[in-house]
Formats: structure tokens, sequence, C-alpha cells
């Protein structure tokens, strides 16, 4: 299973346990990923690092004073 983290800005966007989609957009050197509907934004990631998967399972969800970090499992193999 591959975890990955997004940045959250408020509370109550998703749930765990919750089932989300992501959606893959292209910087010019990387990839980032964002939790539809605009919930949450992944940090970059090269190409080889890409996400095969569209959906995935919210694990948890971390409250720290920067804000709050939504973790997301895939079912496909860590990178």
């Amino acid at each position: 299973m591959r975890l990955i983290e997004f940045k959250m800005e408020r509370s109550g966007l998703v749930e765990e346990g919750e089932k989300v989609q992501v959606v893959e957009r292209k910087c010019p050197a990387n990839y980032y990923y964002i939790i539809e509907p605009a919930v949450a934004m992944s940090g970059c990631y090269l190409e080889r690092e890409r996400l095969k998967s569209s959906y995935g399972v919210v694990k948890q969800i971390k409250q720290t004073d920067r804000g709050f970090y939504v973790i997301v499992e895939f079912d496909e193999p860590d990178v």
C-alpha cells in the first residue's frame, strides 16, 4: 500500500475511512495531486513517483499548528 500526505486548510472536508478521488496536475518538472473537489493538495512528485490510482481511502487526519494533513492510502506498491 502507498501512503500520500495532502495539506488541507480546514477541518471537516473529509473523514477517516472515506473513499476519495484524486486528480493529477503537472508543473513544469513535477506532478502533484488534488483531492476532489479541491479539498487538499499533495506535495510535488517526480515522473517515476506518479500515482497510477485515481481513488484512495483516507487513513488518518492529523492536526498540527501548521494546519491539517490528510494521509490517503492507495492500492498500489510504495515507490
